[in-house]
């Protein structure tokens, strides 16, 4: 399995470059092969109605299979090889209190992190996959442990004064988003009509940066994270775009995703969490990935699964 580094984020590299994150996407590719093929075994979970077990057999084998997706700063794979990003330093904690003693990545596209966790490929999504009504009748969520606005990375100096997704169906903007990503949705209902998908915000901000589109919408904290971390000098940041479906201001928050019959492992997760959040741990381990205090939040995963 690919090891996982609990200490480095991406502030502690301030030599990274485009190479490194190329490099790093490699990697993962290479990686979820190396997941697939190993000797990890799967772990059937039927649902017998009691709450699953799969808690204790993840004790008596000794580790947890983490479904990443290569986004930054959730769960991504860094310039050496290693694993970290938010959610699977997050996984690490509360994994150990729970008995647990290994996390062990496995990197997939994020369109397919509910497959492959219902069809037993790993047993959590640790990537900050948003929480909404559809999704919740596929996977069972923890609390969530952020809040999160959007933002676009768009050419240097916003020539098209990009701001809002409703500035983009009135310019017709040409627009780019990661496949599966929320944005879509939201661009759509604000009436934006070319929309591209792209493997990640990498190739977002290379698709900027060569004219091939005119934005890229992704969450905040990754948007600002690739821009810092490459130090574009043809691209940049919008301030944080909040999204609009009927009417409405949305703002998304994000979870570990487990497969529906798991709910004491899920219960036991929240238990550990939720004493992070009180302690304020929570915020200690996030914020060198990019998180500040304004994106810690109290909602609920049974909140925003009824939105």
């Amino acid at each position: 399995m690919v090891p996982y580094d609990n200490g480095s984020s991406p502030t502690d590299r301030p030599g990274l470059r485009r190479r490194a994150l190329l490099t790093g996407a490699a990697a993962l590719a290479a990686a979820g092969a190396i997941g697939a093929s190993s000797g990890c075994g799967r772990v059937a979970t039927a649902d017998t109605g009691d709450g699953g077990r799969l808690l204790e057999q993840l004790r008596a084998r000794g580790s947890v299979r983490l479904g990443i997706a290569g986004e930054q700063p959730y769960g991504y794979i860094g310039k050496d090889g290693k694993v970290t990003g938010s959610a699977p330093a997050i996984a690490t904690r509360i994994f150990e209190r729970l008995g647990v003693e290994r996390v062990e990545p496995f990197p997939t596209e994020f369109g397919s992190l509910v497959f492959g966790l219902n069809s037993l490929q790993f047993d959590v999504v640790a990537a900050g996959m948003y929480i909404n009504p559809d999704r919740c009748r596929q996977v069972l969520f923890a609390d969530p442990e952020y809040q999160m606005k959007d933002a676009f990375i768009v050419a240097k100096g916003n020539p098209m004064k990009l701001h809002s997704y409703k500035d983009i169906a009135r310019t017709g903007a040409r627009m780019a988003t990661g496949i599966g990503y929320a944005e879509i949705d939201y661009a759509k209902a604000a009436g934006v009509e070319r929309i591209t998908t792209l493997p990640d915000q990498l190739a977002g901000l290379l698709a900027v940066e060569q004219g091939r589109v005119d934005v890229f919408a992704g969450t905040a904290v990754t948007v600002r994270n690739v821009l810092e971390q490459t130090r574009s000098t043809r691209a940049e940041a919008t301030d944080e775009v909040t999204p609009y479906v009927d009417g409405k201001p949305v703002v998304d928050v994000g979870g570990f995703a487990f497969r529906r019959p798991e709910r004491n492992l899920r219960d036991a997760f929240n238990r550990e969490l939720h004493k992070m959040k009180r302690s304020g741990e929570l915020l200690r381990i996030m914020r060198p990935f990019g998180f500040s205090e304004d994106q810690m939040t109290t909602l609920t995963a049974e909140e925003k699964c009824r939105a």
